[in-house]
């Protein structure tokens, strides 16, 4: 029997085989994570979904973008859900929403849905996420979401192959060169060397590049310093080196027909309704020498805080964020191990900057006179972003933070070259060890909705 396989969006698929149909990271929203645009465009027909019923849901981890309740919250409360996580508040969580049918997945034991066994597989970051083998009727598919494979888990993959299908992260997003552009080095022009390696011991007869399908919001510069990796790039290059192998788009809706002759087009999701143009050729553009916008230019684009919203966004400035700090534990190698004077800048909906000094040594961190020296590490934020990081545990990615976009000192400067970005203060204070804010903040507002 033919395998159908459905893009929802991002890592979001639906499975039908021999009427049993199962789907992955099942994200029904768009913008989706707050500021992630379908790429292509896309609505969703939410009360098609409602009537939706799969068989089994798998969610590879915890994060916004591939776990949201308000997506979970258009499905029948009777699916059963099987979320790869370490934290037993999700799973909580997600009982709360009043699904009554929720389970924990583990490593390398199968779970069977009808003709489907679907086995978490482990990533690079076993900690966080999963990868899903999925053996069907005789075919086999490696959905790899948008994680990494782990190097010792590679030769049982290869071993189990060859693969009829990879659902391959073809992105190298970058996350963290546009929190410090000024200082980022231009993204490498080819796709690297090691996923051609990993694909070529694969050896799959479909490679689908998958995850990553979103732009941010339309004015931003982050669209064209993002995503470095055409569609037109990682097709000629994968085919050229796995000449037996074709690489097939998948935008959001489409459906594919596996067989073991071949894969032909399906028919598309109709609860999943294209919203662009749908001749254009959506790719992504990447542009090195992109110009980023002022970080106070980029906060007028942001509405105006209540004066509630803006007084807790400076109370955590002055005290909330010290104690935060204060709490934990700073590594032995990090850049503030050495006492450090930090400016964290946060500006308004009009662009106006409100600064805060502090200094930073170790687990310690005081306030100081603006004129204290030698600055060494400056964060600058819009105050909208930050009060959406506090109330709503919105992630980095949307913060659009800025991080040492100036020159130091000729010491300061010496200590930057092995400085790691994500020892930034305010980085540490928002997400160190933070779990499930997105979704505890989704929940408050699915359970005030009458």
């Amino acid at each position: 029997m033919p395998l159908h396989i459905s893009r929802i969006l991002h890592a979001g698929y639906v499975f039908d085989c021999k009427g049993t149909r199962i789907a992955f990271d099942t994200i029904f929203e768009n913008p989706f994570s707050r500021n992630c645009h379908a790429f292509p465009p896309v609505r969703f027909d939410h009360d098609k979904i409602r009537l939706l019923r799969f068989d089994a849901v798998f969610i590879s981890h915890f994060h916004d973008d591939h776990c949201s309740l308000e997506s979970l919250d258009l499905l029948d409360r009777a699916t059963p859900l099987h979320i790869y996580c370490q934290f037993d508040a999700l799973f909580a969580m997600v009982r709360a929403l009043g699904f009554l049918n929720v389970y924990a997945l583990a490593l390398d034991m199968p779970v069977e849905v009808g003709p489907f066994a679907v086995t978490p597989r482990i990533a690079m970051d076993a900690d966080v996420d999963a990868l899903f083998q999925i053996d069907a009727d005789g075919l086999k598919v490696l959905n790899v979401v948008d994680s990494w494979i782990d190097p010792d888990t590679l030769p049982a993959l290869a071993a189990h192959g060859p693969w009829d299908m990879v659902l391959w992260p073809f992105q190298t997003m970058r996350e963290l060169e546009v929190l410090s552009p000024s200082r980022a080095a231009p993204a490498p022009a080819a796709v690297p060397a090691e996923w051609i390696a990993e694909l070529r011991a694969l050896d799959p007869r479909f490679v689908v590049p998958g995850s990553c399908q979103f732009l941010q919001e339309p004015w931003s510069w982050y669209n064209r310093a993002f995503f470095p990796v055409s569609y037109r790039q990682f097709q000629a290059q994968v085919e050229a080196a796995l000449p037996d192998a074709r690489v097939v788009r998948m935008d959001p809706a489409a459906s594919m027909r596996l067989d073991h002759a071949g894969l032909t087009p399906a028919g598309a999701l109709d609860w999943v309704v294209p919203a662009g143009d749908r001749d254009a050729d959506y790719d992504y553009d990447y542009d090195p020498h992109a110009a980023p916008p002022a970080t106070g230019e980029i906060a007028r684009r942001f509405p105006a805080l209540s004066a509630e919203q803006a007084g807790c966004v400076d109370a955590y400035c002055r005290t909330g964020l010290l104690e935060r700090y204060r709490a934990m534990e700073l590594p032995e190698d990090s850049f503030f191990a050495r006492p450090r004077i930090w400016r964290l800048s946060v500006f308004d909906h009009a662009g106006t900057e409100t600064r805060h000094h502090y200094r930073v040594e170790k687990d310690g961190i005081d306030p100081v006179a603006p004129d204290a020296a030698p600055l060494a590490w400056t964060t600058e934020i819009p105050a909208a972003k930050l009060y959406a990081a506090l109330a709503n545990g919105e992630s980095l990615t949307s913060m659009y933070m800025r991080i040492n976009d100036m020159r130091f000192d000729a010491a300061t400067e010496t200590d930057l070259e092995t400085a790691e970005l994500v020892d930034d203060p305010l980085i540490r204070c928002l997400f160190n060890d933070a779990f499930g804010a997105y979704q505890a903040a989704q929940l408050r507002r699915l359970k005030e909705t009458p």
